[in-house]
C-alpha cells in the first residue's frame, strides 16, 4: 500500500457513524484546495503531493466524518435530478418524441429507484441558445447527482463544471457534452449509429437511384452531430459511387418536415434518383407523409431513430424501412446506478457497459 493510501485509510478510521456529514466543498474550503483535489484524496488517486494529502486529512479529522458529495442529506434517499431538453416550438406534433419516451421511462423506473434509496426529480429546460438551460442546470446544487441530456453549448458546459466543482456528480445521457467535467456518459455510440444507417441505405440502392439524403435539424445535440459524421464517413468509405445530399435545418415538427421534404424533392433533388433518406432526429413521421403523397414510399427507404408509437406503426406499414434504437430503460437505470456508486465511492463506478445500436424492422418488432 502506498504512503498516501495508508494515510487516507488511517484517517478515514477517525470518522464515526454518528458524526455530522460534511461536503467535499466544505473540506476543500477549509483545506484551501479544490474539490477535485479532495476527491482525488478521498478516492486514493495519484497526483496529490503528501503535504496536501495531510492537510486534507487533517481537516477531515477535525470535521469528524468523511465528506459526502453535494449537500448533506436530511433523508435516507439520494436526490438525483434527470434534466432533459424542452423543445421551443409551437407545433407539438412530432416534436421531442424521444425526450418524451425518456421522461416516461424515468417515471416508470421510479419504483425501482426508490428500492435503491434514490429519489428522482425530472426537469425539462428550454434549449435555445443554451443560456436558460444552463441557468436551470446550475441551480441543482441540492442534489447529490445529475443525469443530463443537454445541447453541447458553452453555457451548458460551464453549468456542468460549476455543479461538479460544487461536489455534485454529473453524468450525461444519450448525448454527450464533450470537454465538460462530467464524470461519464451513458448512451449508444452515435457515430456508429450513423455509420449503421449509411451501410443499410448503401445496400438498398439500385439502377439509376444513386442518391441518398441526410436530413437533420439545426441541432446542438452532439449525438445528432455524431450521427451525421458517421453517415457521411461510411458512404465515403464503402459506397463512393453514391451521391449524398444534405437536407439541412429540417423542422422538428412533422407538418414542417413534410413541407420541407416536398420542396426539396421539387427544387434541390431529382426524386427519380433518390434511393433513401436518413433522418438523424425528429420529423420522421412528416418525411414519411411527404414520401407517401409523392408516391415514393415503395421506392425510397427511410431510416429513423427511436421506437416511438408513431415509428412502430410506420415500420409495420412500410413507411419506415428501419428504426435504429437503444435500450432507454437500461440507460436510465445505468445512469442512476453510476451516480449512486459515485456517491458511495464504489471502486469501478465508472465502468459502464454501453448499450448497442439495435436495428428494428417490420419483422422483429417487439
Amino acid at each position: 500500500m502506498s504512503a498516501v493510501a495508508s494515510l487516507v485509510q488511517s484517517n478515514m478510521a477517525i470518522a464515526t457513524p454518528m458524526t455530522p456529514i460534511a461536503t467535499i466543498a466544505d473540506i476543500a474550503a477549509r483545506a484551501g484546495v479544490s474539490t477535485a483535489t479532495v476527491d482525488r484524496v478521498l478516492n486514493k488517486r495519484h497526483g496529490v503531493n503528501a503535504e496536501t494529502v495531510r492537510r486534507v486529512m487533517q481537516v477531515m479529522a477535525e470535521v469528524g466524518a468523511p465528506p459526502q458529495r453535494g449537500r448533506p442529506r436530511n433523508a435516507s434517499n439520494f436526490r438525483f435530478a434527470f434534466v432533459l431538453p424542452q423543445d421551443n416550438i409551437n407545433a407539438p406534433e412530432g416534436s421531442g418524441a424521444f425526450v418524451d419516451l425518456v421522461e416516461r421511462q424515468i417515471a416508470q423506473s421510479a419504483g425501482d429507484l426508490r428500492h435503491q434509496h434514490i429519489t428522482e426529480l425530472t426537469y425539462r429546460f428550454p434549449t435555445g441558445d443554451g443560456v436558460e438551460f444552463a441557468a436551470g442546470l446550475a441551480k441543482l446544487t441540492d442534489c447529490q447527482g445529475v443525469v443530463v441530456m443537454a445541447p453541447d453549448l458553452p453555457p451548458v458546459k460551464l453549468a456542468i463544471n460549476q455543479l461538479v466543482r460544487a461536489g455534485v456528480h454529473v453524468v450525461t445521457l444519450f448525448s454527450d457534452v464533450a470537454g465538460s467535467m462530467r464524470e461519464t456518459h451513458v448512451g449508444a455510440d452515435s457515430r456508429a449509429a450513423g455509420r449503421t444507417a449509411g451501410l443499410l441505405l448503401s445496400r438498398m440502392t439500385a439502377g439509376s437511384r444513386d442518391t441518398v439524403l441526410l436530413a437533420s435539424q439545426a441541432t446542438r445535440l452532439s449525438a445528432e452531430i455524431e450521427r451525421r459524421i458517421g453517415f457521411a464517413q461510411v458512404l465515403e468509405e464503402r459506397a463512393p459511387h453514391l451521391h449524398m445530399l444534405r437536407l439541412p435545418d429540417l423542422p422538428a415538427d412533422d407538418a414542417g418536415a413534410a413541407r420541407a421534404l416536398a420542396r426539396f424533392l421539387k427544387k434541390e433533388a431529382d426524386a427519380a434518383r433518390v434511393a433513401g433518406i436518413y433522418n438523424v432526429g425528429t420529423g420522421s413521421v412528416g418525411l414519411a407523409r411527404a414520401l407517401e403523397r409523392a408516391e415514393l414510399t415503395s421506392k425510397v427507404a427511410l431510416v429513423a431513430h427511436d421506437l416511438s408509437d408513431a415509428h412502430r406503426a410506420l415500420l409495420s406499414t412500410g413507411g419506415l424501412a428501419y428504426v435504429l434504437t437503444q435500450d432507454i430503460h437500461y440507460c436510465v437505470n445505468a445512469a442512476a446506478r453510476v451516480l449512486r456508486a459515485l456517491c458511495e465511492n464504489v471502486r469501478g463506478a465508472l465502468n459502464v457497459v454501453q448499450p448497442r445500436v439495435e436495428i428494428l424492422t417490420a419483422e422483429n418488432l417487439h
